[in-house]
């Protein structure tokens, strides 16, 4: 690990995204000016956890998938550490990114950055006791891809500091299309204080990726 960090230090890497607590510890003691960023995977989820990073150094943490914009003024309120959320892409079913079944099944693990996305395949649901296959195949654990850019006032006023868009396994296209929307949104609401959002750009990142929509529990969406 140490070599590895070492080795992004010395390419000049702006800062690093560190799940486990050890390897933040590693870096603080032989990079101390090596800026550390937590992933989404360390569950953050309140003040109390964020505050002990804070203590430790870190500058950023990327927070829990499954908070809303009321938890996060509240956390923004009794921190000082910058806050980073997902705003755009594919969502987890498991909590915060924290599974093992593509590693289980494909020796992919999602816990280090390769998870082949298993929940977006078709599944019947059998019987444990007789074997009886009790439905026929749907997608029922595939989430609908997270959206906010119509919404990206209320994100930003939250006191966050950076939009996290989710780009594994998508083309060069989509991620283009994607930032350069989100970007657009954004600069409006800075410079005119509204949701001025690209209604052209919209429509691309919309028929870019074929998948529905959801506002996520950012946004307490009922869907």
């Amino acid at each position: 690990a140490i070599e590895y960090i070492s080795k992004l230090y010395s390419l000049g890497v702006d800062a690093i995204i560190v799940q486990d607590l050890g390897v933040i510890n590693l870096v603080k003691k032989f990079f101390p000016d090596f800026e550390v960023h937590c992933s989404t995977q360390m569950a953050l989820h309140n003040s109390a956890g964020i505050m002990e990073l804070q203590k430790m150094g870190v500058k950023r943490v990327v927070l829990a998938r499954e908070l809303s914009i009321k938890d996060i003024k509240t956390i923004q309120d009794r921190t000082q550490i910058e806050l980073e959320v997902f705003a755009h892409g594919a969502l987890c079913y498991s909590y915060s990114g924290l599974c093992l079944m593509s590693s289980f099944i494909g020796g992919r693990s999602g816990n280090r950055g390769r998870c082949a996305q298993p929940c977006r395949k078709a599944y019947e649901i059998i019987s444990l006791d007789s074997r009886d296959i009790k439905s026929e195949k749907a997608y029922y654990i595939s989430t609908r891809d997270l959206k906010t850019i119509e919404q990206i006032g209320e994100i930003i006023e939250s006191g966050i500091k950076s939009l996290k868009i989710e780009g594994r396994m998508k083309n060069p296209e989509y991620v283009a299309a994607v930032v350069r929307t989100y970007r657009r949104a954004i600069d409006n609401y800075l410079a005119y204080g509204q949701n001025l959002y690209d209604e052209v750009g919209v429509k691309e990142i919309t028929q870019i990726f074929n998948r529905e929509f959801t506002r996520g529990y950012l946004l307490e969406s009922p869907q």
